[in-house]
């Protein structure tokens, strides 16, 4: 893969405001490559081979859920997407397109810049991280960090990065009980702000790729008040 060349591309067809975003991460010490339409972003993709990929919902020529999916054909790295949408649905629907974070607009530039340095320090962490952990396996579940991949039984289960990194933290702690704060610390790095409800999100579509029954699960529970855990008897045959 050819060796990145800026640390973001930025999808924005608002040039004042790509524009301004590209300043302030400039001063911040980061590259950044602008793009405004969403037909040109895989083409743009490929020049610059950036780190990270800050996706705007609403473009011209593609939109970025569209946009979003081709990426993640080629790119596991980190999708941020923002939007000037707010609803719930909305923010489901981009993640269930393959993005790892998601904000609204206006948004915050400080609170852009923590969320692009928590996804890129997931980046520069995850080789040694990788090589340092062996696969959990845990009856029919095979989860490997060095390649990326889940197994249940015999069949290869595909999965979002941020799908991937989710169940690997609570595979390896298969037991424990993790709360949206612990999640949001472990995979952000960042606090949670005690309304966004994409690891729910991410939650239901493990249980559905699991195969796990979303009106009574018993491979990852919820924890009513507490949080969400990783069943570890529960993947054994015939479960």
């Amino acid at each position: 893969m050819k060796t990145p060349s800026v640390d973001i591309l930025l999808v924005e067809d608002d040039r004042r405001l790509a524009e301004l975003t590209a300043q302030y991460f400039l001063q911040n010490g980061l590259t950044v490559a602008i793009e405004s339409r969403g037909d040109h972003a895989l083409g743009r993709f490929g020049e610059e081979r950036p780190r990270v990929v800050l996706l705007d919902l609403n473009l011209p020529g593609k939109d970025g859920l569209e946009v979003c999916r081709e990426l993640r054909e080629i790119f596991d790295g980190p999708i941020l997407m923002f939007t000037a949408r707010d609803s719930d649905i909305d923010q489901v629907i981009g993640l269930e397109a393959g993005a790892d974070d998601y904000v609204s607009k206006p948004v915050d530039p400080m609170v852009l810049l923590a969320r692009t340095r928590a996804l890129l320090r997931r980046v520069e962490a995850r080789p040694a991280a990788e090589e340092a952990r062996p696969d959990v396996i845990l009856g029919r579940l095979r989860v490997s960090e060095v390649s990326q991949q889940v197994w249940l039984g015999d069949e290869r289960i595909e999965m979002t990065t941020q799908e991937f990194e989710l169940l690997a933290l609570l595979a390896r702690h298969a037991g424990k009980v993790f709360s949206r704060e612990d999640i949001f610390l472990k995979l952000r790095g960042i606090d949670y702000d005690g309304l966004d409800r994409s690891i729910d999100g991410r939650i239901s579509k493990l249980r559905r790729k699991l195969g796990d029954d979303a009106s009574t699960p018993a491979r990852i529970k919820t924890v009513w008040g507490k949080g969400y855990l990783l069943v570890p008897d529960a993947w054994d045959e015939g479960e």
